[in-house]
């Protein structure tokens, strides 16, 4: 996927205002869980530890990082979207900016609220900018990237990052407390549950999309296949014996949108970056 590959198409409007809205509250929310002193999302310890070794900003410093990750993609062969470069500064940005307005929590009955919402906006944002379709972020593409070269599962490529990132930002003196925990157990869920609903379609027939995969037609998660055609092609075998009942749900992998009573596909195709960023 290259940075111009995604600017077209129809809803393309509302896909920009979904990623950068969602990358800028992908920020406020990762201020609000900074304000509850109660715990950090992995690579939001990474951060607050570097920041506070170096003297600059937590949002600063996510830039910084998330610069360096992208450099990482080189190697591996990973192409960048337009929502890869925007993640990178949008965030940071956004971080800096609600952490400037907000002043320090005290007191648990304020604390506690920051961060339920905190993480709840973060399942939000992240549904949005997904959805958008215009790529993943460079720490979500390095995880895929090295899932795809090493062959491990998703599951563990990324619990071995977010471990390894955790445990060094706690080292530079990073935040790690119940709100670490309760953002892993939650972010998933919450992510998925959103996605569902800030879907865009992406062509007529109540197909919903959202992916930076392969273009429709083409096999979503092992690469390019075979073309497929709106109309479900003619049989050319021979009947053999008693015609069976015809299965009334579309064949895997067609293009047509089926019956009204067909099951709805899901909203990020199987084997593509987003679907890995959901598999907390």
């Amino acid at each position: 996927m290259s940075i111009a590959s995604g600017l077209r198409g129809r809803h393309l409007t509302r896909r920009l205002v979904q990623l950068y809205g969602g990358l800028t509250l992908y920020g406020v929310s990762s201020a609000l869980l900074v304000r509850s002193a109660l715990g950090l999302e992995p690579w939001g310890v990474l951060h607050q530890g570097l920041a506070g070794r170096t003297g600059l900003t937590i949002g600063a410093v996510s830039i910084v990082v998330g610069a360096v990750v992208l450099l990482l993609w080189i190697p591996i062969r990973q192409r960048p979207g337009l929502g890869t470069v925007s993640n990178v500064f949008v965030i940071g940005l956004a971080m800096d900016g609600t952490l400037a307005l907000v002043p320090d929590a005290d007191g648990l009955a304020v604390r506690v609220p920051l961060l339920a919402l905190g993480i709840v906006l973060n399942g939000v944002a992240t549904g949005l900018y997904i959805a958008a379709r215009f790529g993943p972020g460079p720490r979500d593409g390095l995880m895929t990237g090295l899932h795809r070269l090493t062959g491990r599962s998703v599951r563990l490529v990324r619990t071995a990052l977010e471990v390894a990132v955790v445990a060094t930002g706690f080292l530079l003196g990073g935040s790690v407390g119940i709100g670490t925990v309760l953002y892993a157990l939650s972010i998933g869920p919450l992510a998925q549950f959103f996605l569902r609903r800030f879907a865009v379609p992406e062509r007529e027939g109540g197909i919903t999309v959202a992916s930076s995969g392969p273009a429709p037609g083409l096999r979503p998660a092992d690469g390019p296949g075979p073309a497929e055609d709106s109309h479900p092609a003619e049989d050319p075998r021979p009947a053999e014996g008693p015609r069976q009942a015809e299965d009334p749900r579309p064949a895997e992998g067609s293009g047509d949108a089926g019956p009204a009573t067909a099951a709805r596909p899901p909203a990020v195709a199987p084997g593509t970056p987003e679907q890995a960023i959901l598999r907390r």
